[in-house]
Protein backbone atom coordinates (compact mmCIF):
# COMPACT_ATOMS: atom_id res chain seq x y z
CA UNK A 1 0.00 0.00 0.00
CA UNK A 2 1.48 3.55 -1.18
CA UNK A 3 2.72 5.62 1.98
CA UNK A 4 -0.19 8.40 1.49
CA UNK A 5 -2.83 5.88 1.35
CA UNK A 6 -1.67 4.36 4.97
CA UNK A 7 -1.52 7.85 6.35
CA UNK A 8 -5.18 8.25 5.20
CA UNK A 9 -6.13 5.21 6.34
CA UNK A 10 -4.67 5.75 9.48
CA UNK A 11 -6.76 9.30 9.75
CA UNK A 12 -10.09 7.37 8.94
CA UNK A 13 -9.22 5.72 11.75
CA UNK A 14 -8.26 8.51 13.93
CA UNK A 15 -11.66 10.27 13.35
CA UNK A 16 -13.85 7.25 13.14
CA UNK A 17 -12.32 6.64 16.79
CA UNK A 18 -12.91 10.46 17.89
CA UNK A 19 -16.73 9.92 16.38
CA UNK A 20 -17.43 6.85 18.90
CA UNK A 21 -15.25 8.69 22.01
CA UNK A 22 -17.49 11.70 21.78
CA UNK A 23 -20.56 9.83 21.40
CA UNK A 24 -20.08 8.77 24.84
CA UNK A 25 -20.42 12.43 25.85
CA UNK A 26 -24.11 12.69 24.50
CA UNK A 27 -25.57 10.43 26.34
CA UNK A 28 -28.47 13.12 27.04
CA UNK A 29 -29.18 14.22 23.39
CA UNK A 30 -28.91 10.38 21.95
CA UNK A 31 -31.83 9.76 24.66
CA UNK A 32 -33.52 12.59 23.57
CA UNK A 33 -33.32 11.69 20.01
CA UNK A 34 -34.73 8.50 20.61
CA UNK A 35 -38.04 9.56 22.78
CA UNK A 36 -38.82 12.23 20.35
CA UNK A 37 -38.78 9.48 17.57
CA UNK A 38 -40.62 7.22 20.55
CA UNK A 39 -42.84 10.18 20.92
CA UNK A 40 -43.98 9.82 17.30
CA UNK A 41 -44.36 6.68 16.95
CA UNK A 42 -46.63 6.52 20.16
CA UNK A 43 -48.66 9.14 18.81
CA UNK A 44 -49.40 7.31 15.76
CA UNK A 45 -50.03 4.14 17.02
CA UNK A 46 -52.57 5.63 20.23
CA UNK A 47 -54.36 7.52 17.42
CA UNK A 48 -55.15 4.86 15.49
CA UNK A 49 -56.24 3.06 17.66
CA UNK A 50 -58.52 5.84 19.05
CA UNK A 51 -56.97 5.17 22.79
CA UNK A 52 -58.97 7.10 25.39
CA UNK A 53 -56.08 8.09 27.32
CA UNK A 54 -54.28 9.46 24.15
CA UNK A 55 -53.28 12.60 25.61
CA UNK A 56 -52.58 11.74 29.06
CA UNK A 57 -50.27 8.99 27.81
CA UNK A 58 -48.26 11.24 25.39
CA UNK A 59 -48.18 13.54 28.21
CA UNK A 60 -46.73 11.05 30.55
CA UNK A 61 -43.96 9.89 28.14
CA UNK A 62 -42.86 13.32 27.26
CA UNK A 63 -42.42 14.74 30.67
CA UNK A 64 -41.11 10.97 31.74
CA UNK A 65 -38.68 11.35 28.88
CA UNK A 66 -37.57 14.91 30.35
CA UNK A 67 -37.56 13.77 33.76
CA UNK A 68 -34.90 11.40 32.41
CA UNK A 69 -32.93 13.43 30.30
CA UNK A 70 -32.54 16.17 32.94
CA UNK A 71 -30.97 13.09 35.31
CA UNK A 72 -28.46 12.03 32.24
CA UNK A 73 -27.57 15.33 32.46
CA UNK A 74 -26.51 16.02 35.90
CA UNK A 75 -24.56 12.96 35.23
CA UNK A 76 -22.33 14.61 32.94
CA UNK A 77 -21.26 16.88 36.03
CA UNK A 78 -19.20 14.18 36.89
CA UNK A 79 -16.83 14.23 33.63
CA UNK A 80 -14.12 15.34 32.63
CA UNK A 81 -13.82 18.75 30.68
CA UNK A 82 -13.78 17.20 26.56
CA UNK A 83 -14.05 18.75 23.17
CA UNK A 84 -16.27 16.47 21.21
CA UNK A 85 -16.21 15.63 16.90
CA UNK A 86 -13.07 17.88 16.80
CA UNK A 87 -13.67 20.38 18.59
CA UNK A 88 -17.39 21.03 17.04
CA UNK A 89 -18.92 20.61 20.83
CA UNK A 90 -17.13 21.54 24.26
CA UNK A 91 -18.64 19.57 27.52
CA UNK A 92 -17.81 21.69 30.70
CA UNK A 93 -19.36 22.82 34.13
CA UNK A 94 -20.70 25.40 32.22
CA UNK A 95 -22.72 23.31 29.43
CA UNK A 96 -24.56 20.92 32.01
CA UNK A 97 -25.46 23.92 34.10
CA UNK A 98 -26.98 25.51 31.12
CA UNK A 99 -28.80 22.45 30.33
CA UNK A 100 -30.10 22.10 33.36
CA UNK A 101 -32.01 25.10 33.24
CA UNK A 102 -33.08 24.65 29.85
CA UNK A 103 -34.06 20.81 30.52
CA UNK A 104 -35.66 22.27 33.90
CA UNK A 105 -37.64 25.10 31.75
CA UNK A 106 -39.19 22.57 29.20
CA UNK A 107 -40.38 19.95 31.94
CA UNK A 108 -42.55 22.64 33.51
CA UNK A 109 -43.98 23.69 30.29
CA UNK A 110 -44.59 20.36 29.50
CA UNK A 111 -46.30 19.95 32.83
CA UNK A 112 -48.14 23.46 32.58
CA UNK A 113 -49.27 22.48 29.41
CA UNK A 114 -50.70 18.92 30.93
CA UNK A 115 -52.71 20.18 33.86
CA UNK A 116 -53.54 23.67 32.20
CA UNK A 117 -55.22 22.31 28.50
CA UNK A 118 -55.56 25.14 26.53
CA UNK A 119 -59.25 25.88 25.36
CA UNK A 120 -60.88 25.24 21.98
CA UNK A 121 -60.51 26.65 19.63
CA UNK A 122 -56.90 27.54 20.65
CA UNK A 123 -55.98 23.65 21.65
CA UNK A 124 -52.19 22.84 20.43
CA UNK A 125 -52.63 19.50 19.09
CA UNK A 126 -50.55 17.09 20.50
CA UNK A 127 -47.86 17.51 18.05
CA UNK A 128 -46.31 20.18 20.00
CA UNK A 129 -44.73 17.62 22.40
CA UNK A 130 -42.27 16.24 19.76
CA UNK A 131 -41.52 20.00 18.56
CA UNK A 132 -40.76 20.78 22.04
CA UNK A 133 -37.94 18.05 22.42
CA UNK A 134 -36.70 18.82 18.88
CA UNK A 135 -36.13 22.62 19.93
CA UNK A 136 -34.53 21.34 23.65
CA UNK A 137 -32.26 18.48 21.55
CA UNK A 138 -30.92 21.92 19.80
CA UNK A 139 -30.96 24.01 22.88
CA UNK A 140 -28.45 21.27 24.42
CA UNK A 141 -26.53 21.10 21.23
CA UNK A 142 -26.36 25.38 21.19
CA UNK A 143 -24.64 25.21 25.29
CA UNK A 144 -21.81 22.93 23.87
CA UNK A 145 -21.12 24.47 20.18
CA UNK A 146 -18.18 26.46 20.01
CA UNK A 147 -17.65 26.44 16.48
CA UNK A 148 -19.47 29.01 13.91
CA UNK A 149 -20.87 25.91 12.32
CA UNK A 150 -22.64 23.91 15.20
CA UNK A 151 -23.46 27.40 16.77
CA UNK A 152 -25.43 28.32 13.75
CA UNK A 153 -27.04 24.91 13.17
CA UNK A 154 -28.20 24.74 16.45
CA UNK A 155 -29.50 27.56 16.14
CA UNK A 156 -31.40 26.76 13.54
CA UNK A 157 -32.77 24.19 14.93
CA UNK A 158 -34.05 26.36 17.52
CA UNK A 159 -35.50 28.52 15.33
CA UNK A 160 -37.53 26.12 13.17
CA UNK A 161 -39.21 24.51 16.13
CA UNK A 162 -39.88 27.87 17.35
CA UNK A 163 -41.83 28.87 14.69
CA UNK A 164 -43.58 26.26 14.25
CA UNK A 165 -44.41 25.81 17.71
CA UNK A 166 -45.42 29.68 17.84
CA UNK A 167 -48.41 29.12 14.81
CA UNK A 168 -49.47 25.27 16.26
CA UNK A 169 -52.37 26.71 17.27
CA UNK A 170 -55.70 26.87 14.36
CA UNK A 171 -56.20 30.18 14.51
CA UNK A 172 -55.63 33.23 12.83
CA UNK A 173 -53.64 35.06 15.55
CA UNK A 174 -51.37 31.76 15.35
CA UNK A 175 -50.64 32.01 12.03
CA UNK A 176 -49.58 35.70 11.94
CA UNK A 177 -47.64 35.69 15.19
CA UNK A 178 -45.66 32.76 13.87
CA UNK A 179 -45.50 34.56 10.49
CA UNK A 180 -43.97 37.51 12.18
CA UNK A 181 -41.71 35.52 13.82
CA UNK A 182 -40.10 33.65 10.83
CA UNK A 183 -39.86 36.47 9.05
CA UNK A 184 -37.61 38.20 11.53
CA UNK A 185 -35.70 35.31 12.15
CA UNK A 186 -34.76 34.95 8.52
CA UNK A 187 -33.57 38.22 8.57
CA UNK A 188 -31.37 37.38 11.27
CA UNK A 189 -30.61 34.16 10.33
CA UNK A 190 -28.96 35.55 7.26
CA UNK A 191 -27.16 38.62 8.86
CA UNK A 192 -25.39 36.09 11.13
CA UNK A 193 -24.60 33.58 8.42
CA UNK A 194 -22.83 36.72 6.49
CA UNK A 195 -21.01 37.62 9.46
CA UNK A 196 -19.77 33.97 10.05
CA UNK A 197 -18.41 33.85 6.17
CA UNK A 198 -16.98 36.98 7.23
CA UNK A 199 -14.63 35.59 10.20
CA UNK A 200 -13.94 32.40 8.24
CA UNK A 201 -12.93 34.73 5.15
CA UNK A 202 -10.53 36.41 7.91
CA UNK A 203 -9.21 33.56 9.60
CA UNK A 204 -9.37 30.76 7.53
CA UNK A 205 -11.37 28.40 10.29
CA UNK A 206 -14.86 28.42 12.21
CA UNK A 207 -13.39 27.18 15.42
CA UNK A 208 -13.69 29.64 17.94
CA UNK A 209 -11.19 27.74 20.48
CA UNK A 210 -8.52 28.03 18.22
CA UNK A 211 -5.48 30.16 18.57
CA UNK A 212 -5.31 31.17 14.81
CA UNK A 213 -8.82 33.21 15.45
CA UNK A 214 -7.18 35.76 17.68
CA UNK A 215 -3.65 35.67 15.74
CA UNK A 216 -5.23 36.37 12.30
CA UNK A 217 -7.97 38.98 13.77
CA UNK A 218 -5.60 41.11 15.53
CA UNK A 219 -3.37 41.16 11.63
CA UNK A 220 -6.79 42.83 10.56
CA UNK A 221 -8.09 46.37 11.43
CA UNK A 222 -10.38 47.13 14.27
CA UNK A 223 -13.41 48.48 12.86
CA UNK A 224 -13.54 45.39 10.37
CA UNK A 225 -13.34 42.91 13.04
CA UNK A 226 -15.99 44.48 15.02
CA UNK A 227 -18.18 44.51 12.12
CA UNK A 228 -17.98 40.85 11.50
CA UNK A 229 -18.57 40.04 15.12
CA UNK A 230 -21.72 42.22 15.36
CA UNK A 231 -23.22 40.52 12.20
CA UNK A 232 -22.61 36.88 14.20
CA UNK A 233 -23.81 38.21 17.32
CA UNK A 234 -27.31 39.47 15.69
CA UNK A 235 -28.85 36.22 15.80
CA UNK A 236 -27.81 35.79 19.54
CA UNK A 237 -29.22 39.15 20.25
CA UNK A 238 -32.68 38.10 18.19
CA UNK A 239 -32.89 35.54 20.35
CA UNK A 240 -32.45 37.49 23.61
CA UNK A 241 -35.00 39.80 22.43
CA UNK A 242 -32.45 42.55 22.35
CA UNK A 243 -33.39 45.86 21.02
CA UNK A 244 -33.98 47.01 18.29
CA UNK A 245 -34.36 42.58 17.37
CA UNK A 246 -37.06 42.26 19.76
CA UNK A 247 -40.22 43.67 17.11
CA UNK A 248 -41.81 40.12 17.00
CA UNK A 249 -41.72 39.30 20.87
CA UNK A 250 -45.00 41.41 21.89
CA UNK A 251 -47.19 39.70 18.92
CA UNK A 252 -45.27 36.50 18.90
CA UNK A 253 -45.63 35.90 23.05
CA UNK A 254 -49.56 36.89 22.81
CA UNK A 255 -50.31 34.26 20.10
CA UNK A 256 -48.55 31.33 21.21
CA UNK A 257 -49.84 29.63 23.74
CA UNK A 258 -49.07 30.15 27.60
CA UNK A 259 -46.95 26.85 28.03
CA UNK A 260 -45.16 27.43 25.01
CA UNK A 261 -44.64 31.69 25.98
CA UNK A 262 -43.30 30.72 29.11
CA UNK A 263 -40.39 27.99 27.37
CA UNK A 264 -39.54 30.87 25.01
CA UNK A 265 -39.10 33.57 27.72
CA UNK A 266 -36.26 31.52 29.06
CA UNK A 267 -34.90 28.30 27.81
CA UNK A 268 -33.52 30.47 23.92
CA UNK A 269 -32.13 32.92 25.99
CA UNK A 270 -30.20 31.03 28.72
CA UNK A 271 -28.82 28.51 25.55
CA UNK A 272 -28.07 32.40 23.59
CA UNK A 273 -26.95 33.74 26.72
CA UNK A 274 -23.89 30.78 26.85
CA UNK A 275 -22.79 31.14 23.40
CA UNK A 276 -22.83 35.11 23.18
CA UNK A 277 -19.92 34.78 26.43
CA UNK A 278 -18.04 31.94 24.39
CA UNK A 279 -18.40 34.30 21.28
CA UNK A 280 -17.19 37.48 23.13
CA UNK A 281 -14.22 35.90 24.86
CA UNK A 282 -12.87 34.43 21.38
CA UNK A 283 -13.04 38.02 19.88
CA UNK A 284 -9.99 40.06 20.52
CA UNK A 285 -12.16 43.57 20.13
CA UNK A 286 -14.20 44.98 23.16
CA UNK A 287 -17.83 45.28 22.78
CA UNK A 288 -18.03 46.65 26.13
CA UNK A 289 -19.66 49.78 24.98
CA UNK A 290 -22.36 48.82 22.26
CA UNK A 291 -23.24 45.95 24.75
CA UNK A 292 -23.97 49.10 27.30
CA UNK A 293 -26.01 50.42 24.76
CA UNK A 294 -27.88 47.60 24.00
CA UNK A 295 -28.50 47.01 27.02
CA UNK A 296 -29.57 50.32 28.44
CA UNK A 297 -31.92 50.44 25.19
CA UNK A 298 -33.45 47.11 25.66
CA UNK A 299 -34.25 48.14 29.96
CA UNK A 300 -35.38 51.02 28.85
CA UNK A 301 -37.66 50.57 25.58
CA UNK A 302 -39.05 47.36 27.29
CA UNK A 303 -39.98 49.39 30.88
CA UNK A 304 -41.78 52.15 29.09
CA UNK A 305 -43.76 49.98 26.45
CA UNK A 306 -44.95 48.15 29.08
CA UNK A 307 -46.60 51.04 30.88
CA UNK A 308 -49.30 51.09 28.76
CA UNK A 309 -49.99 47.09 28.06
CA UNK A 310 -53.58 46.05 29.22
CA UNK A 311 -52.80 42.64 28.13
CA UNK A 312 -51.20 40.23 30.58
CA UNK A 313 -48.78 38.66 28.08
CA UNK A 314 -47.87 41.32 26.09
CA UNK A 315 -46.83 43.10 29.62
CA UNK A 316 -44.58 40.41 30.33
CA UNK A 317 -43.30 40.16 26.89
CA UNK A 318 -42.49 43.63 27.05
CA UNK A 319 -40.63 42.54 30.78
CA UNK A 320 -38.93 40.13 28.82
CA UNK A 321 -37.30 42.68 26.78
CA UNK A 322 -36.35 44.43 29.77
CA UNK A 323 -34.72 41.50 31.83
CA UNK A 324 -32.59 40.60 28.56
CA UNK A 325 -30.90 43.98 29.10
CA UNK A 326 -30.70 42.99 32.68
CA UNK A 327 -29.47 39.54 32.01
CA UNK A 328 -26.65 42.27 29.74
CA UNK A 329 -25.19 43.84 32.73
CA UNK A 330 -23.32 41.01 33.98
CA UNK A 331 -21.67 40.14 30.79
CA UNK A 332 -20.80 44.08 30.32
CA UNK A 333 -18.61 44.00 33.32
CA UNK A 334 -16.44 41.62 31.24
CA UNK A 335 -15.31 40.38 34.30
CA UNK A 336 -15.55 37.21 36.36
CA UNK A 337 -18.05 38.59 38.68
CA UNK A 338 -19.79 39.96 35.96
CA UNK A 339 -19.95 36.55 33.99
CA UNK A 340 -21.59 34.35 37.26
CA UNK A 341 -24.04 37.00 37.68
CA UNK A 342 -25.35 37.09 34.50
CA UNK A 343 -25.38 32.77 34.92
CA UNK A 344 -26.66 33.83 38.41
CA UNK A 345 -29.48 36.13 37.09
CA UNK A 346 -30.78 33.62 33.94
CA UNK A 347 -30.96 30.35 36.26
CA UNK A 348 -33.41 32.48 39.50
CA UNK A 349 -35.14 33.40 35.84
CA UNK A 350 -36.28 30.34 35.36
CA UNK A 351 -38.48 30.14 38.25
CA UNK A 352 -39.55 33.64 38.11
CA UNK A 353 -40.44 33.80 34.68
CA UNK A 354 -41.89 29.77 34.75
CA UNK A 355 -43.96 31.28 37.87
CA UNK A 356 -45.23 34.26 36.02
CA UNK A 357 -46.97 33.28 33.19
CA UNK A 358 -48.41 30.30 34.67
CA UNK A 359 -49.65 31.82 37.50
CA UNK A 360 -51.60 34.64 35.30
CA UNK A 361 -52.84 31.73 33.50
CA UNK A 362 -54.40 30.08 36.14
CA UNK A 363 -55.67 33.35 37.73
CA UNK A 364 -56.78 34.13 34.52
CA UNK A 365 -59.13 31.13 33.99
CA UNK A 366 -60.71 31.49 36.96
CA UNK A 367 -62.43 34.02 35.58
CA UNK A 368 -63.17 32.62 32.27
CA UNK A 369 -59.87 32.41 30.73
CA UNK A 370 -59.16 36.80 29.77
CA UNK A 371 -55.60 37.75 29.69
CA UNK A 372 -56.73 41.33 30.36
CA UNK A 373 -54.94 43.50 33.62
CA UNK A 374 -58.68 44.55 34.48
CA UNK A 375 -59.93 41.01 34.38
CA UNK A 376 -57.54 40.23 37.26
CA UNK A 377 -59.32 42.73 39.89
CA UNK A 378 -60.80 41.25 43.07
CA UNK A 379 -59.21 37.80 42.84
CA UNK A 380 -57.15 38.14 45.66
CA UNK A 381 -60.26 37.07 47.78
CA UNK A 382 -61.34 34.46 45.63
CA UNK A 383 -57.84 32.69 45.25
CA UNK A 384 -55.57 33.88 48.13
CA UNK A 385 -52.79 31.35 47.46
CA UNK A 386 -52.47 31.83 44.28
CA UNK A 387 -52.69 35.24 43.91
CA UNK A 388 -49.88 35.88 47.00
CA UNK A 389 -47.79 33.36 44.97
CA UNK A 390 -48.25 36.23 42.05
CA UNK A 391 -47.33 39.17 44.06
CA UNK A 392 -43.98 37.27 45.24
CA UNK A 393 -43.62 36.92 41.66
CA UNK A 394 -44.27 40.27 40.82
CA UNK A 395 -42.03 41.84 43.57
CA UNK A 396 -39.20 39.35 42.32
CA UNK A 397 -39.78 40.48 38.92
CA UNK A 398 -39.40 44.24 40.06
CA UNK A 399 -35.94 43.25 42.08
CA UNK A 400 -37.06 44.14 45.49
CA UNK A 401 -36.35 42.23 48.91
CA UNK A 402 -36.87 39.19 49.90
CA UNK A 403 -37.09 38.29 46.85
CA UNK A 404 -34.00 36.81 44.68
CA UNK A 405 -34.55 39.07 41.87
CA UNK A 406 -33.00 41.26 43.69
CA UNK A 407 -30.18 39.54 44.58
CA UNK A 408 -29.50 38.77 40.76
CA UNK A 409 -29.68 42.53 40.13
CA UNK A 410 -27.43 43.25 43.14
CA UNK A 411 -24.82 41.15 41.92
CA UNK A 412 -25.35 42.59 38.37
CA UNK A 413 -25.02 46.32 38.98
CA UNK A 414 -21.85 45.62 41.72
CA UNK A 415 -20.45 43.74 38.64
CA UNK A 416 -20.99 46.83 36.37
CA UNK A 417 -19.65 48.98 39.34
CA UNK A 418 -16.80 47.05 39.95
CA UNK A 419 -16.08 47.58 35.72
CA UNK A 420 -16.51 51.17 35.25
CA UNK A 421 -14.22 51.71 38.38
CA UNK A 422 -11.60 49.97 36.37
CA UNK A 423 -11.92 51.37 32.87
CA UNK A 424 -13.92 54.35 33.67
CA UNK A 425 -16.85 54.33 30.39
CA UNK A 426 -19.05 56.75 30.68
CA UNK A 427 -21.95 54.61 29.11
CA UNK A 428 -21.20 51.68 31.81
CA UNK A 429 -21.66 54.49 34.53
CA UNK A 430 -24.95 55.22 32.62
CA UNK A 431 -26.28 52.16 32.02
CA UNK A 432 -25.48 51.87 36.24
CA UNK A 433 -27.77 54.77 36.98
CA UNK A 434 -30.09 54.77 34.20
CA UNK A 435 -30.50 51.08 34.95
CA UNK A 436 -31.31 51.30 38.37
CA UNK A 437 -33.85 53.93 37.62
CA UNK A 438 -35.97 51.79 35.34
CA UNK A 439 -35.99 49.45 38.29
CA UNK A 440 -37.96 51.78 39.74
CA UNK A 441 -39.92 52.77 36.78
CA UNK A 442 -40.69 48.79 36.36
CA UNK A 443 -42.64 49.41 40.23
CA UNK A 444 -45.28 50.64 37.94
CA UNK A 445 -46.19 47.93 36.09
CA UNK A 446 -45.19 45.02 37.74
CA UNK A 447 -47.38 46.20 41.05
CA UNK A 448 -50.40 46.68 38.66
CA UNK A 449 -51.33 43.12 39.38
CA UNK A 450 -50.92 42.67 42.61
CA UNK A 451 -53.07 46.21 43.16
CA UNK A 452 -55.96 44.77 41.11
CA UNK A 453 -56.00 41.87 43.20
CA UNK A 454 -56.76 43.37 46.79
CA UNK A 455 -57.93 46.73 46.25
CA UNK A 456 -60.01 46.58 43.01
CA UNK A 457 -63.47 45.02 42.58
CA UNK A 458 -64.21 41.33 40.78
CA UNK A 459 -64.53 42.00 36.72
CA UNK A 460 -67.82 40.93 35.44
CA UNK A 461 -67.63 36.80 34.47
CA UNK A 462 -66.27 36.33 31.05
CA UNK A 463 -69.17 35.78 28.30
CA UNK A 464 -69.24 33.01 25.76
CA UNK A 465 -71.23 33.56 22.07
CA UNK A 466 -74.06 33.04 23.14
CA UNK A 467 -73.52 36.01 26.13
CA UNK A 468 -74.01 33.60 29.06
CA UNK A 469 -71.42 33.59 31.63
CA UNK A 470 -68.52 30.75 30.93
CA UNK A 471 -67.81 27.82 33.51
CA UNK A 472 -65.36 29.21 36.29
CA UNK A 473 -62.42 27.01 36.68
CA UNK A 474 -61.26 26.04 40.08
CA UNK A 475 -57.48 25.15 40.89
CA UNK A 476 -56.68 21.90 41.89
CA UNK A 477 -54.12 21.18 44.29
CA UNK A 478 -52.07 20.27 41.85
CA UNK A 479 -51.95 23.55 39.86
CA UNK A 480 -51.21 25.63 43.68
CA UNK A 481 -48.33 22.65 44.59
CA UNK A 482 -47.02 23.56 40.75
CA UNK A 483 -47.05 27.19 41.49
CA UNK A 484 -45.75 26.97 45.02
CA UNK A 485 -42.94 24.72 43.90
CA UNK A 486 -41.54 27.32 41.13
CA UNK A 487 -42.60 30.35 43.52
CA UNK A 488 -40.68 28.51 46.63
CA UNK A 489 -37.13 29.07 44.95
CA UNK A 490 -37.24 32.84 44.46
CA UNK A 491 -37.46 33.44 48.53
CA UNK A 492 -34.97 30.44 49.10
CA UNK A 493 -32.48 31.84 46.95
CA UNK A 494 -32.74 35.37 48.78
CA UNK A 495 -31.85 33.98 51.94
CA UNK A 496 -29.37 31.54 50.62
CA UNK A 497 -27.58 32.63 47.51
CA UNK A 498 -24.98 30.31 47.89
CA UNK A 499 -26.27 27.94 47.32
CA UNK A 500 -26.35 28.88 43.75
CA UNK A 501 -23.64 30.71 43.64
CA UNK A 502 -21.52 27.99 44.95
CA UNK A 503 -21.92 25.83 42.05
CA UNK A 504 -21.92 28.64 39.58
CA UNK A 505 -18.35 29.94 40.50
CA UNK A 506 -17.01 26.28 40.47
CA UNK A 507 -17.99 25.80 36.47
Amino acid sequence: MPPFEVAYALQITDQLANILRSLGGLGPEIFLALALAGLVVADLILGYKKATHHRRTLYALAAVSLLVTGLLVIGQASRPEEFLFNSLLFLDGQAVFFKCIVTGAALVAVLHAWLLPTPAPRRMPLDWLPLLLGLLFGLLLMTMAVNLLTIYLSLELVSLSSYMLTGLATDRKASEGGIKYLLFGAVSSAIMLYGISLLYGLTGTLDLTSAVVESELTRNGPYVVFMAGFLVLVGLFFKLSLVPFHAWTPDTYEAAPTPVVAFFSVAPKAAALLVLMRVLTALPVSFQTPMAVLALASITLGNLSALRQTDAKRLLAYSTIAHAGFLLVGLVAFNQAGFEAATFYVATYLFINMAAFLLIDVLARTNGGRLTLADFSGLGSRQPLLSLALTVVMIALTGLPPTVGFTAKLLAFSALWQAYQEVGDPWLLALFTLGLLNAVVSLFYYLRLPFLLYFREPAAPAQNTENTPLHPFTPSPLHTLLALALTFPILLFFFRPDWLMVWISSL
